[in-house]
C-alpha cells in the first residue's frame, strides 16, 4: 500500500518506518527541512532503541522516503496519516493548529479518494474539525473528491515504541465508512497474524480511548506515589505493599512502582487535555484526575524535600550528583521530567549539580543552556566526585548494579537519595552508605 505520514516526530517516524518494514511504500513529510535533511543523511532526530537500523534498512530497500514537498506527499498515499505534535495550550487544551494545517494541506492538493487518519493524540471531536477543514479546502477549489476521516490513536511507549508497533496489544480504529475500515484492516493485517487485535468503534470513542488509557496509567502512578509517602511515615514498606496489591489479578503489577513522579510527552499533557475537554466541552469536573495531577506535581518535589530535610534549606556550598535526566529509561525525552524540577530546586537553593544520563545529555545542555552551576559529567562515577550526595532520578539499567565501593569512595558524604527504589535498602547500607528511598522501611 502507498502510505503518507505527515510529521517525522516520535509517532510519525516510528509509525512510518514500521509500516515500511512490512512492505508498504511510505513517504514521510515534514515542514522542518533540518529533520528531513537529518533523515536523508542517514540519521534520526529522536532516540528510540532499534529505530535507526530499521530506518536505514527500509530507506536502502526503497520502501521509506522523506520529503518537505507537500504536494508530492498528498499525491503519494491513499492513506494519509496525520502524526504532528499537539502541544498543550496555555489552558491545558491540546493545540490542534498543526493537525488542522495538515488537514488543510491534504484538502488543498488531493485529487482522488483519501483516507485521512488522525494518529496524533487529539481531543474528542477533532475528526469533525479535520473533516470540516478538508471539506472547506475542497469547496474553495470547486471539487467534490471523496474522502474519509479515521481515528487511529497510538499506544507506543517511548523506549519500546518499535516493539509496541510491530507487536501491538490492540489496534483501535474509529471509523464509520466501510471502505476506510477495509483499507485500515488491510494495512494492519501483517501486525495481527496471531490473532485479531483490531477493535473497530465509532470515531469519538476511539479519540476518547487514548486519553482514557493514559489517564488510567497516570492515576495508578500517582496513587502508588501517595501510598509510598504514607508508608514512609507509618513505617511500612511500599515494596511489600506493592507485592501484596499486585498479586490480586484484578489489580496486577503494571504501573504500581512508586517514584519521584511521571513526566514525558503524554501523561501530563493528556491528563490536562482530558480535564479541559470535560470541563469546557461537557461541563463535568473530573475530580479524580484533578487529584492525580496535583499528586504528581507534589511528588516531583519529594526528592528536593528529602535533600532539604537532610541538609537544610540553604544548600550554598553543597554539590549533588544526579543520575538520570530523561523522564524514563531508553529515551532522551526530558519533557516534564522530574529531573528538571529537582535540578531547578537545587540550583535555586544555592547548590551546584553534576548530572549524567546515558542519552539525554544533549537535551539537558539545550534546556539548561548557560547555567554555570550545572555540570554534565562524562560518566556516572565522574558525576560523584566531591558530591555531598547522589540522587537517582531515572531507572536506567546501568544504574541498577553500581560498584558501591567506588560510589562511596567518590562521594564526599556516603549518601544516596533513590527516587526510583532501585536497591534493597540493606544493600547500600551494608557498604556504609546512608540510603533514602521512596516509601521503603
Amino acid at each position: 500500500m502507498k502510505v503518507t505520514v505527515v510529521g517525522t516526530g516520535y509517532v510519525g517516524l516510528v509509525s512510518g518506518t514500521c509500516l515500511a518494514e512490512v512492505g508498504n511504500d511510505v513517504l514521510c513529510l515534514d515542514v522542518d527541512p533540518r529533520k528531513i535533511q537529518t533523515l536523508n543523511d542517514g540519521g534520526i532526530p529522536i532516540f528510540e532503541p532499534g529505530l535507526l537500523d530499521m530506518v536505514r534498512r527500509n530507506v536502502a530497500a526503497g520502501r521509506l522516503r522523506f520529503t518537505t514537498n507537500v504536494e508530492e506527499a498528498v499525491a503519494h498515499g491513499t492513506i494519509q496519516f496525520i502524526a504532528v505534535g499537539t502541544p498543550p495550550d496555555e489552558d491545558g487544551s491540546a493545540d490542534l493548529q498543526y493537525v488542522l494545517a495538515a488537514a488543510r494541506s491534504i484538502g488543498r492538493h488531493m485529487s482522488e479518494f483519501k483516507v485521512i487518519v488522525d494518529k496524533s493524540t487529539v481531543p474528542v471531536g477533532t475528526a469533525d474539525k479535520v473533516r470540516a477543514a478538508v471539506a472547506e479546502e475542497l469547496a474553495q477549489r470547486g471539487v467534490d473528491t471523496a474522502f474519509s476521516v479515521v481515528s487511529n490513536p497510538e499506544f507506543l511507549k517511548e523506549g519500546a515504541a518499535v516493539e509496541d508497533f510491530m507487536r501491538p496489544d490492540r489496534i483501535v480504529i474509529g471509523a464509520e465508512d466501510p471502505a476506510a475500515i477495509d483499507l485500515m484492516r488491510a494495512l494492519y493485517a501483517p501486525f495481527q497474524r496471531n490473532h485479531e487485535r483490531l477493535i473497530i468503534m465509532d470515531v469519538r470513542s476511539a479519540e476518547l480511548t487514548k486519553y482514557a488509557a493514559n489517564a488510567m496509567l497516570a492515576t495508578r502512578i500517582s496513587f502508588m506515589n501517595e501510598l509510598a509517602n504514607l508508608a514512609g511515615v507509618l513505617g511500612a514498606d511500599i515494596e511489600m505493599v506493592r507485592q501484596g496489591m499486585g498479586s490480586d489479578p484484578r489489580i496486577g503489577y503494571h504501573f504500581l512502582y512508586p517514584g519521584c513522579g511521571y513526566g514525558g510527552s503524554c501523561f501530563p499533557k493528556d491528563v490536562q487535555a482530558l480535564q479541559r475537554t470535560a470541563r469546557l466541552d461537557a461541563g463535568i469536573e473530573l475530580k479524580v484526575l484533578n487529584a492525580v495531577e496535583e499528586a504528581n506535581d507534589a511528588q516531583k518535589r519529594v526528592l528536593p524535600n528529602k535533600v532539604r530535610a537532610r541538609f537544610g534549606d540553604d544548600l550554598s556550598g553543597r554539590r549533588f550528583a544526579v543520575w538520570g535526566l530523561a523522564f524514563k529509561p531508553n529515551t532522551d525525552d526530558m519533557r516534564e521530567a522530574p529531573s528538571r524540577q529537582l535540578i531547578g530546586d537545587l540550583l535555586a537553593a544555592g547548590a551546584t549539580v553534576a548530572a549524567y544520563d546515558p542519552v539525554a545529555m544533549h537535551e539537558a545542555q539545550r534546556i539548561f543552556d548557560g547555567e554555570t552551576r550545572l555540570t554534565l559529567a562524562s560518566g556516572p562515577l565522574e558525576a560523584l566526585d566531591d558530591a555531598d550526595a547522589l540522587i537517582i532520578v531515572t531507572e536506567w539499567k546501568e544504574f541498577r548494579s553500581p560498584d558501591f565501593v567506588a560510589v562511596k569512595a567518590r562521594l564526599k558524604t556516603p549518601l544516596i537519595f533513590d527516587g526510583r527504589n532501585l536497591y534493597e535498602p540493606k544493600l547500600p547500607r551494608s557498604f556504609g552508605i546512608e540510603y533514602h528511598a521512596i516509601g521503603r522501611r
